[in-house]
């Protein structure tokens, strides 16, 4: 009998499961027991067998940049590595990397079948059968190092089933309130819960550590914080690196700013250091000045005009985002939309002195978005220029239409959003 297509697997996984987000450790564990007992003959979910150095990753913003650099430092030191994170731009595939490319179809699929096996009748959710495919694969490659990114929080996330040997916050900021709590302390709880005692904790994050040191030393964890341990220091769009809390103290100079934030690079830094991984510095320079990463102040151009993708989907991102285009010539033109939960109110205040024109329009790829018109609405009370479009595609191109020389079209708001303008600017054609 063939074995089933990845889209077939994807269409069932995404209804198996009566809720989207089910958050809770439980579930997964007792399966992810099972597989384990395949792998190494241990039913012991914290244990680790191949030995693999893992690196857990939580935060509000700036995970997926902290894993890209960690991956690329790693790889330019020839170690073997594996990257899991959600979501994705244009295939699933995008979520399981190892050696820094993503796994085919193929080893996919055996993964969902192992899992469906295992698990029997207990259900999994799109993202807990994602999180075991990728440990499943990781193990059987015996990587030196895993590299998992949490989906949301952190104590109740799938993949706080693994110990991480280090554990990094990158940033904390509201986002997810409906899952996470209402104040900046709850939702670090959640997240510093992906900490082990007497383990590395990365804090990357440089308002919230003395408001929130009560919580962080809580952990029993070893902590490097950015802004006491590392930090850096810019002069004319490069960074040093600093890096005291070893007995030889480290530093990394002409560390380029452009690209991704350089606190992330910072942080990713100090995981891999606090991990006792020898770093050179030429090395290390090269892969943090080289990384990019899809969707975080990603600059292509189409048909003359230079385009910026970036998620942004909270409004400590887009007071980020709003940064970065204060230092751009030329108007901002942005085409942006949310998913209903997301603090759209709040985006837009960030961006409002940084945008020029606002091209809104409802996503047409999840069942999650958030009305068109309402979104339109929040502007007009915020005494703001904007236009809603039927589709992302549709506000894409009239935006294209309207830029002047100089101009630049900005995509946010949304993985979903910048996959579809992504999608135009690679294949030349809409896909909402």
């Amino acid at each position: 009998m063939p074995k089933r297509s990845l889209a077939s697997w994807l269409r069932t996984l995404e209804h198996q499961h009566p809720i989207e987000i089910d958050l809770g450790t439980e579930r997964v564990a007792e399966v992810w027991a099972k597989m384990q007992r395949l792998l190494h003959g241990s039913a012991d979910t914290q244990v680790n067998p191949d030995k693999t150095l893992t690196i857990s990753v939580a935060g509000t913003n700036g995970k997926g940049s902290c894993v890209a650099s960690m991956e690329a430092m790693l790889l330019a030191h020839g170690y073997s590595v594996g990257a899991f994170t959600s979501p994705h731009f244009l295939a699933y595939n995008e979520r399981i990397r190892i050696a820094g490319q993503s796994v085919c179809d193929e080893v996919l699929v055996d993964a969902f079948e192992q899992i469906s096996l295992s698990s029997g009748s207990i259900t999994l959710t799109y993202f807990e059968y994602g999180t075991l495919a990728a440990l499943w694969i990781f193990a059987r490659a015996q990587l030196d190092v895993r590299l998992l990114e949490v989906g949301l929080g952190g104590r109740l996330d799938a993949v706080n089933i693994v110990d991480a040997d280090v554990a990094v916050v990158t940033n904390i900021a509201l986002d997810h309130q409906e899952w996470l709590g209402d104040t900046v302390e709850q939702i670090a709880i959640e997240k510093l819960a992906i900490a082990r005692p007497q383990k590395p904790l990365i804090w990357g994050d440089r308002g919230t550590l003395e408001p929130l040191q009560a919580s962080i030393i809580a952990t029993g964890a070893r902590i490097y914080a950015v802004g006491r341990d590392f930090y850096a220091e810019s002069t004319n769009g490069q960074a040093t690196l600093f890096y005291q809390s070893f007995e030889t103290p480290m530093t990394l100079t002409a560390i380029d700013e452009r690209g991704l934030l350089i606190d992330n690079k910072a942080t990713a830094v100090q995981a891999l250091l606090a991990a006792g991984l020898r770093l050179e510095d030429d090395l290390c320079r090269q892969a943090l000045n080289e990384v990019t990463l899809t969707g975080r102040y990603q600059q292509l151009t189409y048909r003359g005009v230079r385009v910026v993708l970036d998620v942004a989907h909270n409004p400590a991102a887009a007071a980020q985002l709003a940064s970065r285009l204060s230092q751009s010539r030329g108007r901002q033109l942005a085409i942006a939309s949310v998913l209903k939960d997301k603090d759209w109110d709040g985006i837009v205040g960030a961006l409002s002195s940084a945008v020029d024109r606002w091209y809104i329009a409802e996503i047409n790829t999840s069942s999650r978005a958030a009305d068109a018109h309402e979104l339109l609405q929040v502007m007009y009370n915020r005494d703001l220029s904007g236009r809603s479009y039927e589709s992302i595609s549709t506000a894409f191109f009239a935006a294209i239409a309207d830029a002047a020389e100089g101009d630049n079209v900005v995509v946010l708001g949304s993985f979903h959003t910048v996959a579809c303008v992504l999608n135009i600017i690679l294949a030349g054609e809409p896909v909402d």
